[in-house]
């Protein structure tokens, strides 16, 4: 796959970007360099490789799931900027 300077054009205009042709240019390049790494890894077979979570292979201890504080509801709404008893209120962010 190659990208080519039209294409680039088309994808700022379409991220409302404005990309003059010298930028272009170096983005084409730099997409092309990084679009031929991935067919590269693509070539690699790992039919027999473990998927990972991460490379140091670390495993998370488990605790036990215990409440740590008992009925401290009243306690919370108390940091709520409107009153109400019955929920916590935030001021409205969305208009």
């Amino acid at each position: 796959m190659t990208i080519d300077l039209k294409t680039i054009k088309h994808i700022s205009k379409l991220s409302r970007i404005s990309v003059d042709d010298a930028k272009a240019n170096k983005l084409a390049g730099d997409l092309n360099s990084i679009f031929d790494f991935i067919e590269k890894l693509n070539e690699l077979n790992t039919d027999n490789v473990e998927p990972l979570t991460s490379v140091a292979e670390t495993t998370l201890k488990s605790r036990a799931d215990e409440v740590k504080s008992e009925n401290i509801r009243d306690q919370i709404l108390k940091n709520s900027p409107d009153e109400n008893e019955d929920f916590f209120v935030v001021p409205r962010v969305v208009e």
